[in-house]
């Protein structure tokens, strides 16, 4: 697989929990749709960094939690 396609997996891994664990996080509250639209757009952006900053840095001590960003191999750059 290339190293594009790896770090395209490892970008959109984190995005699709995140928009899932903000919705699911709206689930049974009892607010209008425009506020609940706006506060699920906001917990996205906030979990997929917070998300990805953990994996990241469980990746850093044991390279098999790569695993939860879709792909346990980094991409590598040439320099």
């Amino acid at each position: 697989m290339s190293d594009y396609v790896v770090s395209l997996i490892r970008t959109w891994v984190p995005v699709g929990v995140g928009a899932a664990i903000a919705w699911l996080a709206t689930l049974g509250l009892n607010i209008d749709s425009g506020t609940q639209t706006g506060l699920v757009a906001g917990l996205t952006g906030l979990i997929i960094a917070a998300y990805y900053a953990l994996v990241r840095a469980l990746e850093k001590k044991w390279p098999a939690f790569g695993v939860l960003l879709g792909h346990k191999a980094q991409p590598a750059y040439p320099k």
